[in-house]
Parts: structure tokens; C-alpha cells; sequence
């Protein structure tokens, strides 16, 4: 499999696209006034401690207060005892420094935790653990038995004067013990930086900012099958050479700038991509399709035969576009960056064994994941459960906002629907104040009906109240809006 990473900066946004074999699999992207929080870490302030939610907020400098939760306080290492609360750990106005584990999403501030970490190529710092361990994606047991010695023996000298735990990273499989000296050496300096902000910080004050995202990507998301990255602005070029040259030189003649006239994200088909990301629905090569509608709760993924007919039979064409189907769901929770419980309705198979096919294949595509996720069975009622980690927002939550008209519900009541309210109302109005008149400010094809189809209505509402009705067009009302004047 061949990989490229695309970088595409402009002082307004960064856009990172991640492409395996010439398809989209991964956006990221970040504006400039509203850039990622994730991993940062703060002095922050005590502002509200919640003891019914064993909770608290805490201010550390955004427009919403961040929310922190009792696991997140104690120490991992403790048996959490029923009787620590959060207010035998937390006071208001108390100084917290906190690291922040979720951007805000929606109308949700913050998540943070008193766990800190700081990452760097291949491990990841954490100063109040003991623990050196092992990312998951290694399953080789004598490659992660020869990693901890390695770091346990570049740790050893250091500990003293810097207590703390480590995470060995995917990226240092195969990795020799000079890289990950140099690792440990950066994040101690790191580190200690930090620690010197803490003490003389005011809060609420940023202690450690995370990279940028053009030089985040280069650090978490290269692999050894990502052959290129190819970036569109010199300036920032040069700057991630540097950044590679001193910390990830194995990857550095693999950065390319890129000046064509041509936008980099239209050579690779990258905008056509994203825009198409943002719909409900999703073609398969088949003619089959997916349904993706995302919710505050969770998103379903619904899978349709659509256009295809097989060539065998009824259950042959279903195990088939399920097949592709669990290939594509997995690419478009990458892509559009879907979190928490996404449900997926798979075309109904009566054979356990295409069941079990399919569920491999998802399962095996998955693991193509940055992000943490857990898959179940098959449900009774035929559904797969996926949950996924989720730590910033989806790409419609980024680039989209609710439709103003319906409030994001997706549908509109009908003109008729409308026409009723407004009788309803006119009555409730004529048993409250009985005025001389009415007038009914509305859209216009709600004023169409009532001039129209609903005239007969109007004339015995009219009749039934002894007054008259008027309307009137307001061209900038939805069709959801109306306004009942008294005259």
C-alpha cells in the first residue's frame, strides 16, 4: 500500500489529506481563529465543583468552562475508594493543572484530566506515572520485550531527575536505542519547561500549546508506507525540513514542496472528496449505498443493495454488498472523523458464516485507525455496535452549522401543517382579546394556501369569529414563521 500526506496552508486554515493507493481516507483541518485544544495544557481555576455528578468545572481561559470528572483527578495507580468525592479533591478557586483530552463539541465545553502527557516520535512522556508500556498496534512479544529494555535503560539514568512513566509509540517499532535516547532526552527538556511555566503562572494560562497541525501530522500520522508528503507553501516547507531534520530524519526526503499552479487538493481530487463527505449518502462501486445520518446520541449507518441485482442469488448479492459496504464504513468513520456509538445496519444475512466474513473485514479495516475503537457481534436485531474515540469535532462539525430554517432537524412542516397553526392560534387570540381584526404576516407559499387550497377554512373561520382575516407576504419569513397581528 502507498501513502501521501498533503498539506495545504493559507493564513486563514491549514488542510491535511491523508491518501492510501490514490483515495481520500483521512481530512484534517484547523482555522486559524479556532485552532485545536487537544493535548494542551493549562493552569486553570476551580470555578464550580458539581458533588451529584462527582464533577467539576474549570476555567482555563475559553468561552465555556472545561468539565472535569473525579476519575479524571485521582491517580490512576489508586484504587478509587467510594468515599474520595471530588470535594475531598476539589475546592472552588482552587489552581488545577490540567491537560485537555476532548475539544469543545457543540454546546459542550472541554474534557480535561490531571494525567498528564506530552508526546514526542516515538514515546509519550507521562511524568506522574511509574508505567512504561507498549502501544497496542506492536504484537510482535519480542519486539515490545526488546523496546522496554531499550527505554527502561535510556529512562534509568534519568529518572532521578525527572520521575515519570512511559508510552513506546507505534512508530518506534524497529527503532535502535540512539532514537530513543534522543526521544527521551527532547521530552524531559519539554518537560521541565513546563513544569517551570506552572510555578510562576497565573491562571488561567496555557502552559504547554501543542504543535501546529502541519507539523502534528508529520509527527503522529507517518508510517512507513506514507511515501510522500507534499506540501504547498515554502515557507512553511522549510520549517517542517527543520522540524524533521532534527527530530524525525528518517522522513525528511520524503518532504516535498509543491509549486504548482494547479491546487494540490484538486490534483488528488482531494475537494470533490471532502464535499462528498459531507452528504448522507455514499455510492458503492456496486450500485449499492450507505445512509450516514450523525446525531447529538449517535450515528447510523444504514446499508442498501440499491442498483445492484447480483449475478446467483438474492443472499450472494447481499453477502457481496455487505462485504463492500464494511470496507466503506470504515473509510468514511476515518474521513468525516466519527465518534462516540455509531450503529450499522447491514443488509439482513441469514448465513453466520457472512456474517462473521463481514465483521472481519470491518474489523480488519479498522485497524487502519488512528483513533481507538471496539467492535461487537451481531445484535438480535441484526445491528453491529462500533464505538469510537472521539477528541475534536466531525468534518460537519467543523466546516457545517445547522440549517437556521429547520434547526437542524432536516425537515420543514408543510404550508398545510402551517395553515392549521395559524387557525388554531386565531382562536386562541379571539377567545383572549377579540380584536376588531387580524392580520397574518407569513411566507408565501403558506399565503398562497391560505388564498387557495384553504380559502373555504378562511371564509368559515371568518364566519365563526364575526371578523375579518387578512395576509400579508414577508419574503424573508421560513416557512416554519408566522406572526398574527391584533388590529
Amino acid at each position: 500500500m502507498s501513502g501521501e500526506v498533503l498539506i495545504n496552508l493559507t493564513p486563514m486554515e491549514t488542510r491535511v489529506a491523508v491518501v492510501e493507493n490514490g483515495v481520500l481516507q483521512e481530512a484534517f483541518i484547523e482555522r486559524s481563529r479556532r485552532r485545536g485544544i487537544v493535548g494542551n495544557i493549562y493552569k486553570g481555576k476551580v470555578v464550580r465543583v458539581l458533588p451529584g455528578m462527582q464533577a467539576a468545572f474549570v476555567d482555563i481561559g475559553l468561552e465555556r468552562a472545561a468539565f472535569i470528572h473525579v476519575n479524571e483527578v485521582v491517580s490512576p495507580n489508586a484504587s478509587v475508594d467510594e468515599h474520595v468525592t471530588i470535594t475531598h479533591l476539589l475546592q472552588e478557586g482552587q489552581p488545577l493543572v490540567v491537560q485537555v483530552t476532548k475539544d469543545p463539541i457543540g454546546s459542550k465545553g472541554a474534557r480535561l484530566t490531571t494525567h498528564l502527557s506530552v508526546p514526542s516520535r516515538y514515546l509519550v512522556y507521562m511524568p506522574d506515572s511509574p508505567h512504561t508500556g507498549v502501544s497496542q498496534r506492536i504484537e510482535d512479544e519480542n519486539e515490545r520485550e526488546r523496546l522496554k529494555t531499550l527505554i527502561e535503560a535510556a529512562h534509568a539514568d534519568m529518572r532521578e531527575g525527572a520521575p515519570g512513566g512511559v508510552i513506546i509509540r507505534t512508530a518506534a517499532e524497529g527503532v535502535g536505542q540512539e532514537e530513543l535516547t534522543a526521544d527521551m532526552h527532547f521530552l524531559l527538556r519539554l518537560w521541565r519547561k513546563v513544569e517551570e511555566r506552572q510555578h510562576s503562572a497565573v491562571p488561567p494560562a496555557l502552559l504547554y500549546d501543542d504543535l501546529p497541525l502541519f507539523i502534528r501530522t508529520l509527527r503522529d500520522v507517518m508510517r512507513d508506507e506514507v511515501e510522500r508528503v507534499r506540501i504547498d507553501s515554502r515557507e512553511n516547507y522549510v520549517k517542517l525540513k527543520e522540524f524533521a531534520k532534527e527530530f524525525m530524519p528518517d522522513v525528511e526526503s520524503c518532504i516535498e514542496y509543491y509549486p504548482g499552479e494547479r491546487p494540490l487538493f484538486d490534483l488528488y481530487s482531494v475537494e470533490d472528496e471532502i464535499q462528498k463527505a459531507l452528504g448522507r449518502k455514499v455510492q458503492l462501486k456496486s450500485g449499492g449505498y450507505l445512509v450516514i445520518d450523525q446525531t447529538e446520541a449517535m450515528t447510523t449507518i444504514d446499508v442498501n443493495t440499491g442498483g445492484y441485482v447480483g449475478h446467483r442469488n438474492l443472499e450472494e448479492t447481499i453477502f457481496k454488498t455487505n462485504l463492500e459496504a464494511a470496507t466503506a464504513i470504515a473509510r468514511q468513520l476515518r474521513l468525516r472523523n466519527l465518534g462516540g456509538i455509531i450503529i450499522i445496519d447491514f443488509i439482513d444475512m441469514e448465513d453466520p458464516e457472512h456474517q462473521r466474513q463481514v465483521l472481519r473485514v470491518l474489523e480488519k479495516a479498522l485497524e487502519r485507525d488512528h483513533a481507538k475503537n471496539k467492535l461487537t457481534g451481531v445484535t438480535e436485531l441484526g445491528l453491529v455496535q462500533v464505538t469510537r474515540k472521539r477528541t475534536r469535532e466531525s468534518l460537519e462539525q467543523t466546516l457545517c452549522e445547522p440549517c437556521l430554517t429547520c434547526q437542524g432537524r432536516g425537515t420543514l412542516k408543510t404550508p398545510e401543517t402551517v395553515c392549521y397553526e395559524i387557525f388554531r392560534e386565531i382562536l386562541r387570540e379571539e377567545r383572549a382579546y377579540s380584536p376588531e381584526t387580524y392580520m397574518v404576516l407569513a411566507s408565501q407559499a403558506v399565503v398562497d394556501r391560505l388564498l387557495d387550497e384553504e380559502s373555504t377554512a378562511v371564509a368559515d373561520l371568518e364566519s365563526f369569529i364575526g371578523k375579518t382575516i387578512r395576509f400579508q407576504v414577508e419574503a424573508h419569513y421560513s416557512q416554519e414563521q408566522y406572526d398574527i397581528v391584533l388590529m
